[in-house]
């Protein structure tokens, strides 16, 4: 468990790295909120002109039962009358919630809270008929069932941009021709070749649905770190935060690469772990064999 004082150096230090301006005034009342950090801890952060956030994905102690209302009462989020703002206590009453963890961004603020259940997978079905669930999740069943997508493991409510994220895992990664049709049926640029085969490698899948319309706004494959790639094609400042960023376990620091695509273009987002909570534990020790 690592010390609040010992967290905030490795944030900043970490910021440092892409050149993030880090103020303890903004992190700090998010991380005196969701402390002690008794379980994961990860940095993430966006190449290219959508960078210039470092975000902090962090496990809730077992004490805090209700992330959303924790932060209200701190007004570390704003109130809505939104569906968005029902998501959560929606799902917790189905039981199946194994932890939550949530995302914050050193210069955005708290925006995220991921509902993580690796262990009690669910349905597209299942999960279309939570009542504050956007209707986008069942208009799309179809598109999911053609591409033997259905266990979902985990959900980003994402209040501020008022849409989720849904996460299928894929173990194996995924084949070549399931990639380009799920981006062709999406109406999405073909990758080439090189992209094409590090996707493949892809541990989990997720899509973004919001509540104005049906379409997904968004795919993104998630795999191991894919260092090449990463040093070709963003920017240095990327390959500094992989290979710099502080961690707390023994061997190798472990990190994440993900390709996201939406009508408006492709890019890439990078993780890397500063501390593994159990579940995270055990996900990512399958993937790394």
């Amino acid at each position: 468990m690592a010390e609040p004082e010992d967290v905030y150096a490795a944030v900043e230090e970490t910021a440092g790295l892409l050149n993030v301006p880090c103020a303890r005034e903004k992190v700090g009342p998010v991380l005196e909120a969701f402390a002690p950090f008794e379980g994961g801890f990860i940095f993430s952060a966006t190449a290219g002109e959508r960078g210039g956030d470092l975000d902090l994905t962090i496990q809730v102690p077992r004490a805090i039962p209700d992330p959303y209302a924790h932060a209200l009462e701190r007004g570390l989020l704003p109130r809505t009358g939104h569906p968005v703002g029902s998501l959560l206590s929606d799902l917790d009453g189905r039981g199946f919630v194994e932890e939550y963890l949530i995302d914050v961004g050193v210069v955005g603020g708290l925006n995220k809270v991921y509902v993580h259940f690796p262990h009690a997978v669910q349905g597209v079905a299942a999960l279309s008929s939570v009542p504050s669930m956007p209707s986008a999740l069942a208009a799309n069943a179809d598109f999911f069932a053609r591409h033997d997508l259905d266990g979902v493991a985990m959900i980003a409510i994402d209040y501020r941009h008022e849409t989720v994220n849904l996460y299928f895992p894929t173990p194996g990664g995924m084949e070549p021709k399931t990639v380009l049709s799920l981006l062709q049926e999406m109406g999405l640029p073909e990758p080439d070749e090189e992209l094409l085969e590090s996707v493949r490698k892809t541990f989990r899948v997720y899509f973004t649905l919001g509540w104005d319309s049906s379409r997904i706004e968004r795919i993104s494959f998630a795999r191991p770190a894919d260092m090449p790639l990463i040093r070709a094609r963003t920017e240095p400042e990327m390959v500094r935060f992989l290979t710099g960023s502080p961690y707390t376990y023994d061997g190798e620091r472990f990190s994440i690469s993900i390709v996201k695509w939406s009508p408006e273009g492709q890019w890439f987002n990078a993780g890397s772990y500063y501390q593994f909570g159990p579940l995270q534990r055990e996900v990512f020790k399958k993937i790394r064999g």
